[in-house]
């Protein structure tokens, strides 16, 4: 088996700032995703949720649906409630065979909330970590029931964000919850994407490739903004132009044999970063990564 390059939407229209690229059409991206060379596409707010219709677009440009965020709430509720809540987005995945379903624990969670400085992240109580984990581990077998894989998205701004943070999912949770790493939050969370990959291989279920600048975002944090702010002032980008070496990321994906989707993404403002110049950037430099690697990609 090998990787397979996919996109996010979000460099083009960003859903928790629809002011950024809120009006550019589906067709857009889609067509746009197939031109630069993607194998696929993640769900994107304004894609239609009827599997005929997202699935006519999405072959027409030749394109799979690799998989699309959920945010979940089960610091408020049981499992079993979230079962409920989830099923269409759950059903929409399945219909258009998407190998991995994405979820954050979006309690009480900033990364949405322009006017909410970044040090106000929510934290969970030491105690509280064996039920949450108990939950995520309920909705990884529901999941997994449905022929999916569950991918849970560590993220600036919710109570799953730093080092510590997870490693006490990894300790209060099975196998079968397992990540997606994100290369821009790891670094901007103080987490070890590298040493996550090799250490837990059997977690790996799905990779999110983004850049940063740490600078900006040493400075909005420095200075109590916003996560959005963060976004607005880019301390995002796409691979090879920020910060991170790519490399390491890929020689240990390679290490551990990962054959799965490879997702870019770029939360930036697209009238300010062209999200078609700022993709085919990232997909060059994750492939030359991946070659150098050892990596076969399609």
């Amino acid at each position: 088996m090998s990787i397979r390059f996919g996109v996010s939407p979000i460099a083009w229209t960003n859903d928790d700032m629809p002011e950024l690229g809120g009006d550019t059409p589906v067709e857009t991206i889609l067509a746009d995703a197939a031109e630069i060379g993607f194998s696929g596409v993640e769900l994107g707010g304004g894609f239609p949720r009827e599997p005929a219709a997202l699935g006519a677009m999405l072959a027409s440009h030749h394109l799979d649906l690799v998989g699309g965020w959920y945010s979940t709430h089960l610091l408020l509720h049981p499992a079993e409630a979230e079962f409920a809540a989830m099923r269409p987005h759950l059903a929409l995945l399945k219909a258009m065979g998407s190998p991995v379903f994405i979820a954050a624990e979006c309690t009480n969670a900033i990364h949405g909330q322009r006017g909410t400085p970044l040090g106000e992240t929510p934290r969970l109580d030491l105690a509280d970590w064996p039920e949450f984990g108990a939950r995520l581990a309920a909705l990884a077998d529901h999941v997994e029931a449905h022929g999916l894989n569950f991918a849970y998205h560590f993220h600036l701004g919710t109570v799953v964000e730093r080092q510590i943070d997870v490693d006490r999912l990894i300790e209060h949770t099975p196998e079968n919850v397992g990540f997606v790493v994100d290369t821009g939050h790891a670094a901007l969370g103080g987490v070890d994407a590298v040493a996550l990959i090799r250490q837990h291989c059997e977690r790996i279920v799905h990779i999110h490739a983004k850049d940063i600048r740490r600078p900006v975002f040493e400075t909005v944090r420095a200075g109590g903004r916003s996560f959005l702010d963060g976004v607005l002032a880019g301390m995002f980008t796409a691979p090879g132009d920020g910060d991170l070496d790519f490399g390491p990321v890929m020689a240990a994906l390679a290490q551990i044999g990962y054959a799965g989707w490879i997702v870019i993404e770029a939360e930036q403002d697209p009238k300010l970063a062209d999200p078609r110049d700022y993709s085919r950037l990232g997909l060059a430099t994750l492939k030359a990564a991946a070659g150098a690697a050892g990596l076969r990609t399609e």
